[in-house]
């Protein structure tokens, strides 16, 4: 593994930052991971890992501190949701999903909307994106849901479907069309729904192949009032604003994706050192080596391409939404091809519950889908050479 600990020491972490990590990395041993294959099995939400979580205050790090945070940098926000992911995908998600949700709101948010509203994600509240419909998937535009005006309040009719934290969300970053404007690009619009307000509903708790424990549900909006002052920006002001959110998002669903591969590739290493056929370890068969050596390759390449994309942000650049979508697309990827290899190197054994490479590879497909589909990823890279 000197290849990794190699990376990990270029990233050149401070002193406190060091310390951040190893007590999420504590937690990660001691309290996610031996509950994520009962989670997994049950379906049931981890409230024991979130809790743990929030003992540390990792909502904190993402959040400025007039609005209750202690700020780090988008670096280290990275390597805990890896840490957080390889240990459960579940939590990995969970905890990402609240960063997702509220990052707009702060780079968009007013003071007023700011200081109202994220102390209570900084003390370990959590957030929710809503976008999708089933109308709308890739294709944002589609969207139905119904923002109308109504004096001091906008009252929202419509419904979202597979909504990460949906049940669970204290904000929910909603994203709808203002009634007054036709034209459905220009009449996206974004607002934060808080939890508790009345009409609102959970309708369903979608039964899936991975993120067991992750909630994922479809939400109603019959006639829910929220106050005018939660509107983000103004009217129209949606698609810009969902854009540029979703350009911050794409890092973390690849950090996410990133750890699950993680969890792979250590599990198969560790197998293939243990597991003996015809007198030799498996690691020593040279087809078995060839592969090792291409899926290390590929997990530190794509580390240190998204260790490249969170130095752009950091650094200030605005203009990153290509290298967003690679980072994600190729971490999906690679979650996928690296489970699937996690799995054939354990054999039958993989198959089968015994181990954990069976759910990091129900957990690695839906990297590829959410978060924009690797297929519209590509598109929009591709598309980007089409000289003008």
């Amino acid at each position: 593994m000197q290849i990794f600990d190699r990376l990990e020491k270029n990233r050149d972490w401070s002193e406190e930052e060091c310390l951040v990590l190893d007590q999420v990395r504590r937690v990660a041993d001691d309290v996610i991971t031996p509950n994520a294959a009962l989670a997994d099995e049950s379906g049931e939400f981890p409230w024991k890992s979130v809790e743990a979580i929030n003992a540390l205050g990792l909502n904190a790090i993402f959040v400025p501190e007039a609005f209750g945070g202690a700020p780090m940098r988008l670096t280290l926000y990275l390597e805990i949701v890896k840490i957080l992911s390889e240990a459960c995908a579940s939590t990995g998600i969970i905890y990402a999903t609240s960063y997702h949700g509220m990052k707009p709101l702060i780079d968009y948010g007013t003071d007023e909307q700011r200081a109202r509203l994220l102390p209570k994600i900084a003390e370990g509240g959590l957030g929710a994106l809503a976008i999708t419909e089933p109308t709308a998937g890739s294709d944002a535009t589609g969207m139905k849901t119904r923002f109308t005006p109504d004096g001091d309040d906008i009252v929202i009719d419509g419904s979202k479907i597979f909504i990460t934290n949906g049940d669970v969300a204290d904000r929910i970053l909603l994203f709808g069309k203002w009634s007054a404007i036709e034209d459905p690009k220009d009449a996206i619009s974004v607002l934060v729904l808080e939890k508790g307000a009345d009409g609102f509903s959970v309708i369903g708790k979608e039964r899936k192949m991975g993120h067991r424990a992750s909630s994922t549900c479809a939400l109603s909006f019959d006639g829910v009032r929220v106050p005018r002052a939660n509107l983000i920006g103004d009217p129209g002001d949606g698609l810009r604003i969902l854009l540029g959110s979703l350009n911050k998002s794409r890092p973390s669903v690849a950090a996410h994706a990133l750890g699950i591969a993680r969890a792979a590739f250590r599990d198969s290493v560790a197998y293939i050192n243990e597991r003996v056929q015809s007198r030799r370890k498996i690691i020593e068969f040279q087809a078995n080596q060839f592969l090792l050596a291409d899926l290390a390759a590929d997990l530190a390449q794509t580390e240190a391409w998204l260790d490249y994309v969170a130095r752009m942000i950091e650094n200030g650049e605005t203009d990153y939404g290509l290298e967003a979508s690679m980072a994600k697309m190729r971490a999906s990827d690679l979650a996928m091809k690296m489970t699937e290899a996690c799995v054939q190197f354990h054999g039958g054994y993989g198959y089968c519950a015994d181990y954990r490479a069976e759910r990091l590879m129900r957990d690695a497909k839906i990297t590829q889908i959410w978060e924009g589909t690797n297929q519209i990823h590509r598109q929009l890279i591709g598309r980007s050479f089409i000289e003008k």
